[in-house]
């Protein structure tokens, strides 16, 4: 019988995601593009059959922690990600507005506020 391995989160820059694999499965995702200093969330999904685990928060929170890293803006245009944010106030000083241009199905951003 085997163990089961800890959850993975990489970060894909060739398909703008970043996403959590579980035993080498891909769980969930989360996609974003860059826009200069930002980088916006706009789509996560996840595979039903590993629902229930916590690992959308790991994801979001690893992902926020390279965009951190990374030293850009986080504009949450996707509702997880967005709704992370609000329970998570140790990111609340790289989350920026999401504009009046922000585009919900390709999540580009025009440009965030100071």
């Amino acid at each position: 019988m085997s163990t089961p391995s800890s959850p993975v989160v990489q970060r894909a820059d060739d398909r703008h995601r970043y996403k959590i694999l579980v035993d080498g499965g891909l769980a969930r995702f989360t996609k974003y593009p860059d826009r200069e200093a930002q980088r916006g969330f706009y789509h996560t999904e996840v595979d039903e059959a590993f629902a229930g685990r916590g690992l959308a928060g790991q994801l979001v929170q690893e992902a926020l922690t390279d965009v951190r890293a990374a030293g850009k803006r986080i504009v949450p245009v996707c509702p997880h990600a967005a709704d992370f944010l609000t329970k998570h106030d140790e990111f609340a000083d790289l989350t920026g507005p999401v504009t009046a241009g922000a585009d919900k199905s390709s999540g580009l951003v025009t440009a965030l506020s100071a």
